[in-house]
C-alpha cells in the first residue's frame, strides 16, 4: 500500500485544532477535564469571578508561561524554542476560545450526551497529540518541561512524565480546595481518571494508524532551526 504525504506543518496546525476542540467539548460534557489541562482551566473559573474577560483560552497560555518560566529555572538554560512553546500555547489558547463558542449551545442535563461528548472529545484529544508528536515544531509547555527536564538530568522521560501527571492532578486537587473549598470539586472527575487510563493507549492507536497511512514529511526547511534550538 502505497502512502500518503502528510505535511508536518499541516499537522502541527491540525494537531492543535483537533485538540481544542476535542478539549472544548470535554469541558461541555463537564465530567472531568484531563489531569493536564485541569490546573489551567480552575484558575479560568476563579479569575474570571473577577475579570470576565479571562477565558479559558486565555488561563492555558498563562499557565503554560509559568512552566516555562519554571523550565528555565529547573535546567538553569534559555533556549529560542521555550519561546515558539509559548506561541504554540497561545494559537492553541485562541483556538480552545473559539471552539467553546462553537460547542457551548451542546451544554446538557442529560447523562448519555454528555458521556458522548466526553468520548468524542477524548478521541479528538488523543488524535490531535498523535499528530503533534509527528511535527517538528515547538511543543506545548507541558510536553516542553518533561522532555528539557528529562534531557538535563538524564532522566526516564516516561517517568518524568507520570510525575509531572500526577503533579498536576495534585495541583488541581489544591486549587480547587483553595478556590472553591473542601471537596468542592472543579474539573476534576470520574473523567479525569478515565482520561489518565486510556490517553497514553489512544495515543499509541491513534500514532500507529497515521503511520500505516501516511508519511510525514516536512514542506518546509525549518525543521534544523527549531531541533538547532532544542
Amino acid at each position: 500500500m502505497t502512502k500518503k504525504t502528510f505535511y508536518s506543518e499541516f499537522a502541527y496546525l491540525f494537531g492543535l485544532a483537533v485538540l481544542a476542540f476535542g478539549t472544548s467539548l470535554m469541558t461541555v460534557a463537564d465530567l472531568g477535564l484531563s489531569m493536564i489541562v485541569a490546573p489551567a482551566y480552575i484558575l479560568h473559573l476563579k479569575i474570571s469571578e473577577f475579570l470576565s474577560f479571562f477565558s479559558f483560552g486565555m488561563a492555558e497560555y498563562t499557565f503554560q508561561a509559568c512552566l516555562i518560566l519554571l523550565t528555565v529555572i529547573m535546567v538553569k538554560q534559555f533556549r529560542i524554542s521555550y519561546l515558539f512553546s509559548f506561541i504554540t500555547a497561545v494559537l492553541y489558547g485562541i483556538t480552545l476560545d473559539a471552539s467553546l463558542l462553537l460547542t457551548t449551545h451542546l451544554s446538557s442535563d442529560i447523562l448519555a450526551l454528555r458521556m458522548l461528548l466526553f468520548v468524542i472529545g477524548t478521541l479528538m484529544c488523543t488524535f490531535g497529540v498523535a499528530l503533534l508528536f509527528r511535527t517538528y515544531i515547538s511543543p506545548e509547555a507541558y510536553e516542553l518541561l518533561v522532555k528539557e527536564v528529562s534531557r538535563k538530568f538524564n532522566l526516564n522521560i516516561n517517568r518524568v512524565k507520570t510525575v509531572y501527571d500526577m503533579s498536576s492532578l495534585a495541583l488541581s486537587v489544591i486549587f480547587s480546595f483553595i478556590f472553591f473549598g473542601l471537596f468542592e470539586f472543579h474539573g476534576i472527575y470520574w473523567g479525569t481518571l478515565v482520561s489518565a487510563a486510556f490517553n497514553g493507549i489512544l495515543i499509541g492507536m491513534f500514532g500507529k494508524i497515521l503511520d500505516r497511512f501516511f508519511v510525514f514529511k516536512d514542506k518546509l526547511t525549518l525543521r534544523g532551526f527549531f531541533e538547532g534550538n532544542k
